[in-house]
């Protein structure tokens, strides 16, 4: 795992924002969940960018967006306001999967602000409880 400045794989995080930004501009805070995530695999393919699209994990019938690089889960959302239960669901994705980082990004905001959410080891859950 790659972290600098206590951030957990920056320079890949950095270009995964200009490109989810790129897609904000394209088309707008009214396009569906479909259209961001269409035009993010192919944004993602045209720089040449490795990445699993809307794959299973486990047997919880849950489904992630996208895991970019292998190490980088994006969970998309095209709804009004991000909820408690999103970073949940996020963070229970992290867990399931064993990655270390993930954004959550909601396009339908005015401006986008794609959320670093980082994986909760089982030891910091205990000393959280």
């Amino acid at each position: 795992m790659f972290v600098k400045g206590g951030l957990i794989y920056p320079d890949l995080s950095y270009t995964l924002t200009g490109i989810l930004f790129s897609v904000h501009n394209d088309i707008g805070i009214f396009g569906k969940e479909k259209q961001y995530a269409d035009l993010l695999a192919k944004k993602l393919e045209i720089q040449k960018i490795p990445f699993l699209r809307e794959r299973d994990i486990g047997d919880s019938g849950n489904r992630i967006d996208f895991i970019v690089y292998q190490k980088i889960l994006i969970e998309l959302k095209a709804k009004r306001g991000l909820t408690e239960e999103d970073y949940i669901q996020t963070q229970r994705y992290l867990q399931e999967t064993g990655l270390r980082l993930g954004l959550l990004v909601n396009f339908r905001e005015s401006y986008l602000k794609p959320k670093r959410i980082v994986r909760i080891d089982t030891e910091q859950k205990k000393k959280c409880m």
